[in-house]
């Protein structure tokens, strides 16, 4: 796929076209990013002498761009070094850039006339076969390119990529009635495969799906918040992780989107939907108007819903269009679900509870349900659309027609027609069905209801996704306890699947690890070690450790850690080909069983860490060892070179608890080898790791032979604790840090040998070991472990 988009060129370096330059340079596409010429030099370019004329200024504005992104955080680049691939220019000189690239996408200012006249301009450059795409918002895609000649409108079509484009999932694809179907089929490809996207196809409707459908859902809450008297923050707590919303919940999403932003995707709604039935839901509420006044737009401006005054933060009361700190939200039935991991138990007791916040969920939530119900067929034919939309889009656990489903699409029904409403000819249609559902299992998958034949329809993936979930309802689970369980991938390939809260590593899974080991051997050619949660895992249990050091079960404590080293010896040792497949969070011990599988096929946003001392204590399930290891790997077979160097980089990894900001960081960071692999979409992750196996099964896989680790010893070790002194006495870190600092140092030097000591791997795990149970015995160290428990943040003792 790299091979079919070899050049790209973006219109526009603002927001969004700067952004979604830097994610085509992730990707591997060298990129021109153009922007308008300044019409005045700034003061720094009158002291240099520039002109008007001069290149400097007139690429001013990309290259300004490109400067912001590479500040930007979370980061635009997977690392610093994609930057490079990009190329600055502007829009009146290097516009001949189009005649040599494969796909040019415009997001300049969302002014139709605009954009008409650039795609004008640009169509002198462009040669047939030349993909042109836009990634407005919400204007009409067609009449952006109304006046081109049919063979370029052929080639156009909309690609609306959601802020920023990085980290969100969703690519909507939005053809025109001109569009050649071998074009969408294509961009869809480009999206998932060289982008990592999850596409969905919208009609050219305003503004598509996952924002005609997310503006309705915020000005429905702010309508709702108005007649009901909720303050900013009781929102925010009831539209949050409450109901399988992100954390930011209402409020706090739209000051880190910008109010100015939300409120010209609803204008644009309600100035081009004339005939939508809820069209006055899209009138912009006074006070929405009032902050946008006074320039009240969120974090870009200093403040929104809320803003930080002292280092204290305020919400707006809307009713003085004042300050004031902000309060705690509480409600009894959102407090009593708390408890509830099943997202649809617990959205459907709150929904229909009695207190205010079930009185402000239920419209909330059924007016939502009922909306979209009526934009089928308007904005798309299939409801996975429009539920993977929101999902990816907006970060929603539910989809709307899934959640349909998980509270009862009758009962909601007949809620609604006791209300007097009328229900859309879509729910009509479901509820004549046997199974009075949108969605529903056939032979192990799951299928869709499909308004256009009033029948069930399986829902479509590329062959490279695999879903576990699928696997288990198709009877493929070869052996599970509560914490984990194998699956047959087919191909004589196993996985084992991590099922416990965020996948924290317990005897469960350490159990299940090692029968996977025995029934792989038996049965399969290989074994892959991933899941489909959140996150790979965020490593061991806490509060169980803390308990039972505080109880003084210091043996249990000894076997439990030998346990977990035996567990990464034998995934290293094993016998046949064994793929780890971290994605998300993967850190302490998801981190250690990935450093001691031979492979790791990682997903492009792996966030990889050993960060064991920002709880007090080091990594002891084979990660240190592992790490000594891998920084000898960086030197040169037979290369006469001094170990320290080396070895520090590794120690200072493991002593500052740092974590990969992308899995081409963690190769960086040496916990990925530069021959693992890298999947761009993290649904192909499972597939691309199955892949690997059996290319390792083909070539004849034979486990590493095991040798001895040369270290550094004492004359290595007292190099670093004079590191550690100084860092101490700079203050950068505190005495008790320096104190775990100097536990690490131990091991990762050999202890008490010289320097060039050849030492087996038992004997650094045995280390490993002893520094751990001893600082878990340490009053600061539990100290440290109850704070991240209960704040979920570090504490520097």
């Amino acid at each position: 796929m790299r091979q079919s988009i070899r050049k790209a060129v973006v219109l526009g370096a603002g927001t969004m076209g700067s952004a979604i330059a830097a994610h085509l340079a992730n990707a591997g596409v060298p990129t021109v990013l153009l922007d308008i010429v300044p019409g005045e030099l700034t003061e720094e370019e009158q002291k240099k002498g520039l002109t008007l004329q001069s290149p400097e200024v007139r690429n001013r504005l990309a290259t300004q761009a490109i400067a912001r992104l590479q500040k930007a955080q979370p980061p635009a680049f997977f690392s610093p070094e994609r930057a490079g691939l990009i190329t600055v220019g502007n829009l009146e000189d290097h516009l001949n850039a189009v005649s040599d690239a494969d796909w040019v996408i415009e997001a300049v200012i969302e002014v139709l006339p605009v954009k008409q006249q650039l795609m004008e301009k640009v169509e002198r450059f462009w040669r047939p076969g030349t993909i042109v795409s836009t990634n407005t918002s919400g204007l009409p895609v067609h009449r952006i390119v109304e006046d081109r000649s049919l063979e370029f409108r052929r080639h156009f079509l909309g690609t609306h990529f959601f802020n920023p484009p990085r980290y969100m999932r969703l690519l909507e694809i939005i053809p025109t009635n001109d569009t050649d179907p071998k074009i969408v089929e294509r961009m869809s490809r480009v999206g998932e495969f060289l982008l990592g996207k999850g596409v969905v196809y919208a009609k050219d409707r305003p503004n598509f799906i996952a924002n005609r459908i997310g503006t309705y859902s915020f000005l429905l809450a702010v309508k709702l918040m108005l007649e009901q008297g909720l303050t900013i923050e009781e929102v925010d707590e009831l539209t949050g992780p409450a109901i399988g919303r992100p954390r930011t919940g209402t409020f706090r999403l739209l000051d880190l989107v910008g109010l100015d932003i939300a409120l010209h995707v609803a204008e644009n709604a309600y100035r081009n939907l004339p005939e939508d039935e809820e069209r006055e839901i899209y009138r912009i509420p006074e006070f929405l108007r009032v902050m946008a006044e006074r320039g009240w737009l969120g974090e870009k401006t200093g403040g929104g819903f809320y803003k930080r005054v002292d280092g204290e933060i305020y919400a707006l009361d809307y009713t003085t269009m004042e300050y004031r700190p902000r309060r705690k939200a509480s409600f009894p039935s959102v407090e009593a679900a708390r408890n509830i991991e099943d997202i649809k138990k617990r959205i459907r007791q709150l929904i229909f509870a009695e207190d205010r916040a079930g009185r402000y969920l239920w419209p909330l939530l059924s007016g939502i349900l009922v909306y979209t119900a009526r934009r089928i067929p308007e904005i798309t034919d299939e409801i996975v659309n429009i539920d993977r939309a929101m999902r990816w889009g907006f970060g929603w656990e539910l989809g709307p027609f899934e959640l349909w489903d998980a509270l009862g699409v009758r009962d909601v029904a007949q809620r609604l027609e006791a209300e007097g409403k009328e229900l859309p000819a879509l729910v009509q249609a479901v509820l004549r069905t046997k199974e009075g559902t949108f969605y529903r299992k056939g032979n192990g998958k799951r299928e869709y209801f499909d308004l256009s034949t009033q029948g069930y329809r399986a829902e479509v993936f590329s062959p490279q996704v695999i879903v576990l979930s699928s696997l288990r309802e198709q009877g493929k689970v070869v052996a599970s306890n509560p914490g984990a369980s194998l699956l047959d991938l087919g191909d004589g390939v196993a996985c084992l699947e991590f099922h416990t809260k965020m996948n924290t590593i317990g005897e469960d899974i350490i159990r299940m690890l090692h029968q996977s080991l025995e029934e792989v051997r038996k049965h399969f050619d290989g074994l892959v070690i991933g899941n489909q949660g959140r996150d790979f895992s965020v490593g061991a249990n806490l509060m169980l450790l803390l308990l039972e050091a505080q109880e003084g079960n210091w043996e249990d404590l000894d076997l439990a850690v030998r346990q977990f080293q035996r567990a990464g010896m034998a995934i290293k040792y094993f016998d046949r080909p064994v793929v780890a497949a971290p994605f998300g969070r993967t850190l302490a011990g998801g981190c250690e069983i990935c450093l001691a599988a031979p492979r790791i096929q990682a997903a492009a946003e792996t966030y990889m860490g050993l960060v064991e001392v920002g709880v007090g204590l080091i990594p002891a399930g084979g990660g240190t060892k592992e790490m000594v290891l891998r920084s000898q790997e960086r030197i040169p077979e037979g290369a006469p070179a001094d170990l320290l160097p080396f070895l520090r980089v590794a120690f200072e990894t493991i002593a500052l608890a740092k974590v990969s900001t992308s899995a081409e960081d963690a190769r960086r960071l040496g916990f990925l080898r530069p021959t693992d692999g890298i999947s761009m979409n993290t649904d192909h992750l499972l597939y691309d790791a199955k892949q690997a196996v059996l290319e390792m099964v083909r070539t004849g896989y034979r486990p590493p032979f095991p040798r001895k680790i040369r270290v550094v010893g004492e004359r290595g070790r007292a190099a670093i604790l004079s590191y550690l002194y100084n860092m101490r006495v700079g203050e950068y870190i505190t005495p008790y840090e320096e104190h775990i600092g100097r536990k690490l140092a131990y091991v990762m030097t050999g202890g008490d040998v010289p320097e060039n000591a050849l030492v087996t791997e038992e004997y650094l795990l045995d280390l490993e070991r002893e520094a751990f149970l001893s600082l878990l015995g340490e009053p600061k160290t539990q100290e440290r472990i109850r704070h991240m428990l209960q704040t979920g943040k570090p504490l520097r003792n």
